[in-house]
């Protein structure tokens, strides 16, 4: 006795990516994508550690370019760090892929979680600072603050859909006036012996310098590292070979910020600027390196615009985060798909809508959400170093395991100062969010897991089995085309076809019968009376009576529209039917477009 096997299937190399790359980024596209977050963060990192040692007055001020200093060093070891962490974890998910793999699933979740809550913040504090920027120079706008936030993140949103490619073209202009601005600032001062326009006087000192205060100015200031990480988060989205383009961009993000950060330290200690309301230290600083001419007005504008614009980076890596949960079932597996121009297209359009939320109950004020914003993300980068800590401790590289070891402390001791310090105002929100959503993930894990259970994904079926032809049950509505297209794809498919047609009243349905005997096209019709006037739940009912036990398939035949605008006009008679039945049902659901406007196949007679 001989077995005859069927062939195995032919096996073929997968399409070569000949246009995919023109979608990825490269190191200056990198750059605009990727980096508006950090290199914003010169707007606002100096100002936050000046707003801390200004309770101290001048002696205060006087240690800005020390704690500056040591932002600077954190800097270099977080930029040397994600370096090693694109080269180690080139899939992506930065903070998410170390801790996953070397320090555990539930660190990874957390480092997850911390990293979802800082995207999201960011784009709502990015899109808050810009237009609090416009609403400053236009008042009469401030009633409309909302409003702007949102259009202003409708208009990132559209940008991104188009592809994170297409995103970076659209932001390279700004982002190069933006750094060119800030640098002219800093290098115009620096060969300035007096202000250009001299700072108002500074308050009395209200308070001793202690190691608290420049703890906390240190925590402050390390709202400029946000955004660091988001290179390493996003390394498939670069060109090939992408692993060297992205530590190429993160080295070039860390040497711009870096000088930048110093650069304006500086020149707060040369020409003494505290703070001032109404005016923002970075205004100050411009203020007195260029005096109030055209070079003013182009560094306020240039920074309102890549503060709206710095959200981008949350769009460029929250998509891959969330694709990369998806692919280990933390996630809806929707967030894995990817559309045309690398767009994981469900990914920019949750973070727009969740982003839209927040800026809608904050009301669009940018000091309602600051102090929520450092704290996610320190979590992150401590995770992320710890675990290449471990990472070089099982590879017995000493030197790169004591730069990750200090950065990890630094870190960490960033993260604790900055929670204690903000908790009041609003920090427990983030304390209380993180175990919040690794919660979420997990029970993302266990319903997959239970359906995997289900399925028997992972063990070897049965072998396949044709049994009986299961009977096709078509519901119709009218005698046409649609009809006959829909009735001849279930007579090919089972051995016995019903035609059911659901009516309201007798003289609709004996006008139905008429009509059909007319045509007589050799398939059984049974025609359902709904007093209620439903159509699923009918069909249903009629399914469970007439064929218990049997395999049941139910095609619907739907009309889809040629042009895109006549979608709206159709009736969704299909998706009522479908919910029904799959709800109430074990029948199997089919649904059959016919496309206007093209060719039907003809058929013999």
């Amino acid at each position: 006795m001989t077995t005859e096997l069927a062939e195995p299937p032919e096996r073929t190399a997968p399409p070569r990516d000949t246009t995919g790359d023109r979608h990825r980024l490269t190191v200056t596209g990198g750059l605009a994508a990727l980096s508006l977050d950090a290199m914003a963060s010169v707007a606002y990192g100096p100002e936050a550690i000046v707003l801390v040692l200004a309770v101290a007055g001048g002696a205060g001020l006087g240690f800005t370019l020390p704690v500056t200093i040591a932002i600077a060093v954190l800097l270099v070891v977080l930029t040397f760090s994600y370096r090693q962490v694109i080269a180690a974890f080139p899939e992506g998910g930065g903070a998410y892929g170390v801790a996953k793999a070397r320090l555990g699933r539930h660190a990874g979740l957390v480092a997850a979680a911390s990293l979802v809550l800082d995207y999201l913040l960011n784009v709502a504090v990015s899109v808050a600072a810009g237009v609090a920027a416009l609403t400053s120079a236009f008042p009469e706008l401030l009633p409309y603050t909302v409003w702007l936030c949102l259009g202003v993140l409708a208009l990132i949103t559209a940008i991104n859909l188009r592809g994170i490619a297409h995103s970076a073209r659209s932001f390279m202009p700004p982002t190069a006036l933006y750094v060119g601005a800030i640098m002219l600032v800093i290098v115009v001062g620096m060969f300035r012996d007096a202000p250009a326009a001299a700072p108002p006087a500074a308050q009395g000192t209200v308070q001793t310098v202690g190691v608290l205060l420049l703890l906390k100015a240190f925590a402050n200031g390390c709202a400029a590292l946000t955004g660091v990480e988001a290179i390493a988060n996003a390394v498939p989205s670069f060109r090939a070979p992408r692993v060297k383009r992205a530590q190429r961009t993160e080295l070039a993000l860390g040497g711009l910020l870096g000088v930048m950060l110093i650069g304006i330290a500086v020149l707060i200690g040369k020409f003494q600027i505290h703070p001032q309301d109404g005016t923002t230290v970075l205004a100050q600083v411009t203020q007195a390196s260029l005096g109030d001419g055209i070079g003013f007005y182009l560094v306020q504008i240039t920074t309102m615009v890549l503060l709206a614009l710095a959200a981008n980076t949350s769009f460029g890596g929250l998509p891959v985060l969330a694709r990369l949960l998806a692919a280990d079932n933390y996630l809806p597996h929707v967030f894995a798909l990817r559309a045309d121009r690398q767009v994981h297209r469900y990914g920019v359009l949750v973070l727009a809508v969740l982003s839209a939320a927040i800026l809608v109950i904050s009301g669009g004020r940018m000091n309602a959400l600051v102090p929520l914003f450092a704290i996610g993300v320190f979590v992150g980068f401590t995770l992320a170093q710890a675990g290449m800590v471990v990472h070089w401790w099982t590879r017995g590289r000493g030197r790169r395991l004591y730069l990750n070891g200090f950065g990890a402390l630094l870190t960490a001791i960033a993260t604790v100062v900055t929670t204690a310090t903000k908790f009041t105002e609003g920090g427990w929100l983030i304390v209380v969010a993180l175990p919040l959503l690794v919660w979420c993930f997990l029970r993302v894990r266990r319903a997959y897991e239970g359906m995997g259970r289900e399925l028997g994904l992972g063990a070897v079926p049965q072998a396949p089995a044709a049994g009986d032809k299961p009977v096709v049950v078509v519901p119709v509505q009218t005698v046409s085309t649609m009809s006959r297209e829909a009735i001849s794809a279930a007579m090919s498919m089972g051995s016995e076809v019903m035609a059911v047609r659901v009516v309201y009243g007798d003289e609709e349905g004996a006008e139905f019968y008429r009509e059909w005997d007319a045509w007589h096209p050799d398939v059984a019709l049974t025609m359902i009376y709904s007093p209620h006037r439903d159509l699923g739940g009918p069909i249903a009912e009629f399914i469970e009576e007439r064929y218990p036990g049997r395999r049941v398939v139910v095609l619907i035949g739907e009309v889809e529209p040629g042009p895109a605008w006549q979608r709206v006009l159709r009736n969704n008679r299909g998706t009522v039917i479908d919910r029904a039945v799959r709800r109430r049902t074990s029948a199997v659901v089919c649904r059959l477009s016919y496309r206007l406007g093209r060719p039907v196949a003809s058929t013999p007679a």
